[in-house]
């Protein structure tokens, strides 16, 4: 599950690593600490054997959609179904991409008190790819918009503390076989669908800030003192050790039949 991440790196150093070319539209964008759902996000796809820079907005829209506005907005896609839902059955076979990320935020909501925001970083302070689908919307009149979503599984243990869910990170040995719609058959894909390992992430109190789209600053991925009722007074690695946050649901407009896809904080 994945609400609000950040990708702190310069576009050179995701661009090295995801091995796509640096001039595309948009390629050259600055870091940012807390993307939210409906702003555009950095996307890595394969075309034509080349691996290709995308900025896709935040919130998928399936091109069957008649009106957008009235549907839901589509961040996450369960990885355990997303084969077989409408919203996202043609994306997941044909439509693959990596979202690269530096870390992502999630909410702990103990029983009693005030949630208490992390971000949860890899160890090494590196970039992850997240694992995500694409879509093209056309309207009537002619116009495009792509759009995304990202791919979540159970939480390993390390994080399930925390929330039950967590995004899907690729390998970068694993980015080939995801990327490649036309030769990797769906079967082999989802089998990259899996929890991350359990010392891949260190999750770490931050500041409340967060919970505004509008901030977006290095601060914000700062550790700070956690304060939430029974949260850890650590602000390393040590996740909460009680209870499990329920996942709120928000959607625009009426519901949709792949409203158990979307979660949002």
């Amino acid at each position: 599950m994945c609400g609000r991440f950040a990708l702190k790196q310069s576009s050179a150093e995701v661009s090295a690593l995801f091995g796509y070319r640096g001039d595309a539209p948009g390629a050259d964008f600055p870091p940012r600490y807390n993307i939210a759902p409906t702003q555009p996000i950095a996307t890595v796809r394969l075309s034509h054997g080349e691996r290709r820079f995308a900025l896709v907005r935040w919130g998928l829209v399936p091109g069957w959609v008649k009106d957008p506005a009235a549907f839901s907005l589509l961040i996450n896609a369960r990885a355990e179904t997303a084969a077989d839902k409408p919203s996202f059955r043609a994306a997941i076979r044909h439509r693959r991409c990596l979202v690269p990320a530096s870390g992502y935020y999630e909410w702990h909501r103990p029983e009693t008190g005030d949630k208490t925001p992390y971000f949860i970083r890899p160890r090494d302070g590196g970039i992850v790819a997240l694992a995500g689908l694409w879509e093209e919307w056309c309207d009537p009149d002619g116009g495009e918009i792509e759009t995304g979503a990202l791919l979540t599984v159970p939480a390993n243990a390390a994080l399930a503390p925390i929330h039950h869910r967590m995004p899907v990170v690729v390998a970068p040995e694993d980015f080939d076989t995801w990327l490649d719609v036309g030769g990797t058959p769906l079967k082999e894909a989802l089998t990259l669908l899996r929890p991350a390992a359990g010392d891949l992430f260190e999750a770490v109190p931050v500041s409340g800030r967060v919970n505004s789209a509008r901030e977006d600053d290095p601060a914000l991925t700062v550790p700070v003192a956690a304060t939430a009722p029974g949260a850890p007074a650590k602000t390393d690695t040590q996740a909460p050790a009680d209870g499990t946050s329920r996942a709120t649901r928000r959607a625009a407009g009426s519901a949709r039949p792949d409203a158990d896809q979307l979660d949002l904080f």
